[in-house]
């Protein structure tokens, strides 16, 4: 038996007893602080925001009942490490971006991002319509966690580069940060990958270390200060149309909670990720014209990089698809994609265009 197999089927059975012998809460009276362990500095624009958010929405409808130490990347434990620090219980709760975690079990792609996959509203149709809250609990909880999404990045471009990418022969030997399954994919095209926590990249970026990097779009690259190093900006990703973040509670943790309080998690992890889906949204466009400004040249990957983007995506996509509960969240992932945009491409997208062409008239 495989570990995967192994942890799938002991977790299982571990559940089935627990539910059975769990004690009314611990704390359903009381005050409690919880460690918050964080993928990020504290300060940074969009991924540290939605931590920052939910924090402050928890303490504010609890009264101060639940609240939270929040330890950024580094000072517990490193920006990547935060997934074992909850699941093993020397954090109660992490804030990060679950495809960070492939190592644990590639499906935990589908809740951040996978390339050519959701854009942000088509992720919140799936996450709280369509099943993929219920299979991110199924896949978390093998690893003693409880999963909630909370916050979203929305388009990620595809970054910052040294050169131009007029070919995709370009990408031979580039030294490139990219994490999750769009990491993978550039592997393949033969870039060499490098998966840099966020408070690095600039570092990096600055001294040569790697050709290029991709964050999370304009608002939060400016405040990272890319355009110090290099004024190559490609706007549109492959790899990310809408990434999602997450709390990852330690489920003991969780099942202490009292019932008002797990309800009052869930609808302020709701609220952080709407009002940091919108804060994505509404100030992209502005940073993006101050780049500009500034000298960065945006530009746009040519037909037959994208269409190399897209072969290495389907390889990539389908690598996993022996594991019966990747494929489970594949399978669903897809099929709400498709769902969703089915009617966008009728309705909003005709709009759009209609939109352009009569504002363009007018």
């Amino acid at each position: 038996m495989d570990r995967r197999s192994f942890l799938r089927t002991s977790a299982l059975g571990g559940a089935a007893a627990a539910s059975t012998t769990l004690a009314a809460p611990a704390y359903a009276q009381g005050n409690r602080t919880l460690t918050m362990v964080t993928s990020v500095p504290d300060g940074f624009a969009i991924f540290d925001d939605a931590a920052q958010l939910a924090i402050d929405y928890i303490t504010a409808m609890t009264d101060g009942a639940l609240s939270f130490n929040k330890m950024p990347a580094g000072s517990l434990v490193g920006a990547f490490e935060v997934f074992d620090a909850v699941s093993s219980g020397q954090a109660d709760v992490y804030h990060s971006a679950e495809y960070y975690f492939l190592n644990q079990h590639p499906a935990f792609a589908f809740f951040t991002s996978v390339p050519f996959g959701m854009t942000a509203q088509e992720m919140a149709n799936w996450y709280y319509r369509r099943g993929g809250q219920d299979l991110h609990d199924n896949l978390s909880s093998l690893f003693n966690l409880k999963p909630i999404m909370c916050g979203m990045t929305a388009m990620q471009p595809g970054g910052w580069y040294n050169i131009e990418i007029t070919s995709a022969e370009d990408l031979q030997g580039l030294r490139f940060r990219m994490p999750g399954q769009g990491g993978q994919v550039l592997g393949r095209l033969g870039a060499s990958v490098q998966n840099i926590p966020g408070g690095e990249i600039y570092q990096a970026l600055a001294s040569g270390q790697i050709d290029g990097a991709e964050w999370i779009g304009p608002y939060a690259d400016e405040r990272m200060g890319f355009q110090e190093v290099t004024n190559t900006y490609y706007a549109a990703g492959f790899h990310e149309p809408g990434s999602a973040l997450a709390l990852g509670f330690n489920l003991d943790v969780w099942n202490e909670l009292s019932e008002q309080h797990k309800a009052i998690v869930n609808v302020a992890a709701q609220a952080a990720h709407a009002q940091n889906t919108a804060l994505s949204l509404a100030e992209n466009g502005a940073a993006l014209a101050r780049l500009q400004a500034g000298g960065v040249q945006v530009r746009q990957f040519p037909d037959d990089v994208w269409d190399a983007f897209g072969r290495a995506s389907a390889e990539v996509r389908e690598e996993n698809m022996g594991d019966p509960l990747y494929a489970e969240i594949a399978n669903s992932y897809f099929a709400s994609m498709e769902e969703s945009a089915g009617w966008y491409e009728i309705a909003d997208g005709e709009y759009m265009r209609q939109r352009n062409r009569v504002n363009a008239a007018g």
